[in-house]
């Protein structure tokens, strides 16, 4: 018994600690959650089926996935044989993907919410996935692939990220991480809230106002027209009139309504909530969470502009086959 006691006044002492963590404020009086955060997890958005309505990791599975993460990365990173034998010729070669390792940055570990590793990010529903789609989505979707440009038509036919007009992971309704430059910078003003993403480099300014800028519904922005409010410590945030080209994982937006939450946790850590309501896409909502994490460095200019030649080699090698009277 001797043991017990010192144990539990480190637990009573530790949870007391972030219970009485006092939020810093502005000159001009609501939370400070400026600075840059760092938005990377191992953690996926929906969870493994075969994980059920299994909420969160012991620590003890967090550290063996964690360490299971790092030994993939590891031996990926191994230099390859130069003598090695050339690859089996077959039907097609395998993907060689987009990135090798040396321009990756992708996580390694589970940060934890409320003390949780989670196993996924959405934790409603239950089994941490997507609700159903509505009778009738896929038949709407398919209507909509039809109307749309080919994949080598043209640059629309191309994805945003592709035509470096915006990035999927954190321009589209949900932040989410990405392989690389997973960075946030979240600067404050009087009546404003910006947030800045160094992939792509998009900013997304949000107005503390109750209403909807009129405009919004005719203007469709990209990433929507955001408004917030203070409850207490956490800044909510209320997303709609998402641009009609923008979709969550290939899902249309253009009636979706996002709410988020920033809520300091520590000096060190915010909890990023989401909540997606369609009802013309989902049977019901979700919700869930992330933990971006304070780094002290800045972020960086995304040049992707500038080095996107592939668009071009893209698109003249679909006209050189069409030129040759094949599919391109």
């Amino acid at each position: 018994m001797r043991f017990l006691f010192p144990l539990l006044t480190t637990i009573i002492t530790v949870g007391a600690t972030a219970q009485d963590y006092v939020v810093p404020v502005t000159e001009w009086g609501v939370p400070d959650i400026q600075g840059v955060w760092k938005h990377a997890t191992i953690m996926p958005l929906e969870r493994p089926l075969e994980l059920g309505e299994k909420r969160a990791y012991t620590e003890q599975e967090a550290i063996e996935l964690e360490r299971a993460v790092q030994q993939r990365f590891d031996a990926a990173n191994e230099p390859l044989d130069p003598d090695r034998a050339a690859p089996e010729v077959t039907e097609s070669l395998p993907s060689l993907g987009n990135y090798d390792l040396f321009w990756r940055e992708d996580a390694k570990f589970i940060p934890t919410i409320d003390g949780e590793f989670r196993t996924s990010a959405i934790t409603d529903p239950a089994d941490g996935r997507m609700p159903a789609r509505v009778a009738g989505f896929s038949e709407r979707m398919n209507q909509r692939r039809a109307n749309q440009p080919g994949r080598n038509d043209g640059p629309e036919g191309r994805g945003l990220g592709e035509r470096c007009l915006l990035n999927g992971n954190f321009s589209s309704p949900v932040m989410r991480p990405s392989i690389y430059n997973s960075n946030l910078q979240v600067s404050q003003a009087p009546g404003y809230v910006s947030i800045t993403t160094e992939m792509s480099h998009d900013t997304r300014i949000i107005k503390i106002t109750d209403q909807h800028n009129p405009a919004a519904p005719a203007q469709r922005k990209w990433m929507g027209d955001s408004i917030g409010r203070w409850k207490g410590n956490t800044l909510v945030v209320e997303t709609r009139y998402f641009n009609s080209w923008q979709t969550l994982q290939g899902i249309p937006t253009e009636n979706l309504t996002l709410i988020e939450t920033f809520r300091r946790d520590s000096d060190r850590k915010i909890i990023y909530g989401f909540t997606v309501n369609d009802p013309s896409v989902f049977t019901a909502q979700f919700s869930g969470e992330y933990a971006l994490s304070r780094i002290d460095e800045q972020i960086y200019e995304y040049a992707c502009h500038e080095g996107n030649y592939a668009m071009t080699g893209i698109l003249a090698g679909a006209r050189r086959l069409e030129e040759l009277g094949e599919e391109p």
